[in-house]
């Protein structure tokens, strides 16, 4: 196991304390928002029973939402907390954290541009088309609400917690070394992603089918099954191995994550990505609307993934300098 060594205090540095309380107890009401979303879903989807032509979700497709609220609202309230009590491991947490926000939410914002002209240009059964100027105002604030809290709020939480002030103010209040002091912090991030693809495997699996797009084909039942369970294995040995700053499982992550790349860009290409969800039995109702969506097919659909990937696999370049073989 990497050495934790204790990180000094700076010699001279302003005491962030006060501004640790108050994104710490931001970062709470965050977390508490997000535990709403819960109740709003079952809302949701007790009003699509009673549309005529809605169908509510079934319960099987709702669970990765479901636990994806639950754990992002137990996380934002843990390391809220943490702030709170200016913990070093907080603040490396919430760095980390924010920077992948920051990160995806950027990808996010730039698909969710491409992708609405592309919905509206859809015509919508039974109702007549929207003018031009009420789709520019939709798209214009749905992109604004995607800016604010895709980019600009972790944007926000990023130049707060990377400050050196706050570091020493941490470091100086919580003087105990902590197990996020065992590796840099960008390898921390790879490594906690790493952990909880694995640990969402799982569930995916039994929600998903076991569904693989695998190099030009879509694989399913036991062949699936046995891809996804080798990938859950060599996700969670690479994390643990990167957390241990163990090159090989810098490797791991990196050949992995390039073959997976590949492996869905060749996919998505040759047969588009509505048989994926057509494997995946998702109710007849939302595969006709996908079939009407036919930008789905669209050459654009595979490219812009794979568009937004690469930054990812730059990034696992970058981190090669940190891991050094092993004698």
């Amino acid at each position: 196991m990497p050495d934790i060594a204790a990180v000094p205090p700076l010699p001279e540095f302003e005491d962030r304390r006060t501004g640790l309380m108050v994104f710490g107890i931001i970062v709470i009401v965050l977390g508490c928002l997000i535990a709403l979303m819960l109740p709003l879903m079952l809302v949701g989807q007790l009003m699509a029973g009673h549309v005529p032509g809605a169908a509510p979700l079934p319960l099987r497709l709702m669970l990765p939402a479901v636990f994806m609220y639950l754990g992002l609202a137990v996380l934002f309230i843990w390391l809220g907390i943490g702030s709170v009590l200016c913990r070093r491991w907080a603040r490396a947490l919430l760095l980390v954290f924010a920077w992948l926000w920051l990160l995806g939410g950027l990808a996010g914002v730039g698909m969710a541009a491409f992708v609405l002209p592309q919905i509206f240009d859809q015509p919508q059964p039974g109702l007549p088309p929207l003018p031009p100027a009420a789709r520019i105002l939709i798209t214009v604030f749905t992109l604004a609400t995607c800016l604010v809290i895709y980019v600009i709020i972790p944007a926000v939480l990023v130049c707060f917690y990377r400050s050196r002030h706050v570091q020493a103010t941490c470091a100086a209040r919580d003087p105990v070394p902590r197990w996020t002091d065992a590796c840099p912090l960008p390898v921390l991030a790879i490594s906690l992603m790493l952990g909880g693809g694995a640990a969402c495997m799982p569930l995916l699996m039994g929600v998903y089918h076991s569904i693989v797009p695998f190099f030009g084909c879509y694989l399913s039942g036991g062949t699936g099954t046995a891809v996804l369970l080798v990938t859950t294995a060599a996700y969670a040995w690479a994390a643990r191995a990167t957390y241990r700053l163990n090159v090989a499982g810098w490797w791991v992550a990196f050949l992995g994550f390039g073959l997976w790349m590949l492996s869905s860009g060749l996919t998505f290409a040759r047969d588009g990505l509505l048989p994926m969800y057509e494997l995946m039995e998702f109710p007849p109702a939302m595969l006709d609307r996908m079939r009407q969506m036919g930008f789905l097919q669209s050459p654009a659909m595979v490219v812009l993934p794979l568009v937004c990937w690469l930054p990812f696999l730059g990034y696992l370049i970058y981190l090669k300098k940190f891991f050094k073989p092993r004698s």
